[in-house]
């Protein structure tokens, strides 16, 4: 298991010596849209998408030893620890050609946030909060019918009580540092998506005004 990690740590910081790759993590409750909108911002902008809860189902997928202990804890109603997803998320980028990434759902709280930065010596550019009123996101997850087993009314609330608990206090402690950008998220798909081009555009425009200039 440690070898894995060491790999892990050794994939993310070797190639971040020369040049760390660009981390935004992505966070708004549940029913928030906000994996749509990383579709959306993968499309236009060439990021590459990684769900801390994909990664996470995938692993329990897979039926490894590391995966069990995942299930179990989920069953449980507890938080993975923070070494066991951060060490995905390390392997997911170590393998992943791109040097700029969305985490979206992660760090679902502070434990999380600090274990993050010290392991894989990365601060987020920004954090990407969609904030959606609970009575919107209640109706949206209600509705949506995906047949996810945690897509019950009972279940609904316990997951925004923990999103308000946890998550809150690192969305408090990078808008301290004016790493926050907050986008409405109730308003129609469409009308999110302008709002989180406004954000990503000015970085586009950027780098297009710089390689003119230095053509």
């Amino acid at each position: 298991m440690g070898s894995t990690v060491d790999a892990a740590n050794k994939g993310v910081n070797g190639t971040a010596s020369a040049k760390k790759p660009t981390v935004i993590f992505v966070l708004g409750g549940p029913g928030s849209g906000k994996g749509t909108q990383c579709a959306y911002i993968v499309e236009h902008f060439g990021y590459t998408h990684l769900s801390a809860g994909d990664l996470l189902r995938a692993e329990i997928k897979s039926g490894s030893e590391n995966g069990t202990m995942i299930q179990n804890m989920i069953k449980e109603g507890k938080i993975v620890p923070s070494e066991v997803t951060i060490k995905l998320l390390q392997k997911a980028i170590q393998d992943n050609g791109n040097d700029k990434f969305l985490i979206d759902g992660f760090p679902r709280n502070e434990e999380n946030r600090a274990a993050f930065e010290k392991v894989t010596e990365i601060e987020p550019k920004f954090v990407l909060f969609f904030d959606c009123p609970e009575e919107e996101m209640e109706r949206r997850l209600l509705g949506r019918n995906q047949g996810r087993e945690d897509d019950n009314i009972e279940t609904i609330r316990k997951r925004f009580k923990v999103f308000l608990e946890s998550s809150l206090p690192v969305i408090q402690y990078y808008e301290a540092k004016g790493k926050v950008r907050k986008i409405h998220a109730a308003k129609p798909i469409e009308d999110v998506f302008q709002e989180v081009k406004a954000v990503f555009t000015p970085e586009a425009e950027k780098v297009k005004h710089n390689t003119c200039v230095i053509l």
